[in-house]
């Protein structure tokens, strides 16, 4: 199996407008971001079932000081779903892939862990 290129995977706000470089845009969260239109948000792909349960989501609260144990817990999530996990890694050993979610905080959210574990 080739490698993942870490420049093929680029996270982006839901928030943010889309672009021509984002390339396939996947929404990585359980819930759709508030306010955004479906028409405007230019989605390829909705990955709910790679995104936290609504549980773990709830016990994070994006506390950052629970921060590393999210990132246990969500790895856990996410192993349980290898399919998908499958699906997103072909993605992005053939093309730029862009993972799109709506917490307000860049460094503390799903994306960056989902991000790591697919170059994983």
């Amino acid at each position: 199996m080739s490698t993942i290129k870490a420049t093929n995977i680029k996270l982006k706000r839901a928030y943010d407008p889309p672009e021509s470089t984002d390339g396939i845009r996947i929404l990585v969260d359980r819930l759709w971001p508030r306010g955004v239109k479906k028409a405007d948000a230019a989605l390829d792909l909705w990955e709910k079932e790679l995104a936290p349960s609504v549980a773990l989501r709830k016990w994070f609260g994006h506390d950052p000081a629970r921060w590393e144990e999210f990132c246990a817990r969500y790895e856990a999530e996410v192993s349980q779903h290898p399919e998908e996990l499958k699906q997103l890694r072909a993605l992005a050993r053939k093309s730029l892939v862009t993972l799109v979610y709506s917490a307000h905080d860049e460094q503390h959210n799903n994306a960056v862990v989902l991000r790591r574990i697919i170059l994983r």
